[in-house]
């Protein structure tokens, strides 16, 4: 393989979830997101199982610090961690989201929307108000348990 192809390769698993979710996309179009969101919720609700049975207990807190471990640090801000609201900001989208659009990123959210919603046992509402991928600086998303 020459060098110059290797600057292109995703450097773990997510990037390359983010390269095919891009490419269906560029290729289908906004036709192509229930299907994206579909299959983004699957796959949290299955992390979400799976966490579930790792942790002493399911409220949003403890989730929630479950769920802190599996980003980098460097490019995530914890902004809040309570059993009513999780808030996290972060300056780069680990699929590689970044400008594409806001619709596409609502999609791909749905994999910690259902993740969380899973591990919670609980109704949680998950606010994006802000993306990289709609062009934000950074994105800024809020969950909250549902009274």
């Amino acid at each position: 393989m020459a060098k110059d192809n290797k600057k292109n390769l995703p450097s773990n698993p997510i990037e390359a979830q983010g390269l095919l979710i891009k490419a269906i996309y560029k290729k289908f179009g906004e036709e192509a997101l229930p299907i994206i969101k579909e299959v983004c919720g699957m796959q949290g609700k299955s992390l979400g199982l799976k966490i579930r049975k790792k942790i002493p207990n399911t409220n949003l807190s403890t989730v929630a610090t479950a769920f802190s471990k599996t980003f980098d640090q460097n490019s995530v801000k914890i902004i809040s961690i309570s059993d009513d609201k999780f808030q996290i900001q972060g300056r780069k989208c680990p699929f590689g989201l970044e400008n594409t659009s806001r619709a596409l990123c609502e999609a791909v959210m749905a994999i910690d929307h259902e993740y969380f919603r899973t591990a919670t046992n609980d109704k949680i509402e998950l606010k994006i108000l802000k993306t990289v991928a709609g062009g934000d600086p950074y994105c800024d998303t809020v969950y909250k348990k549902k009274s």
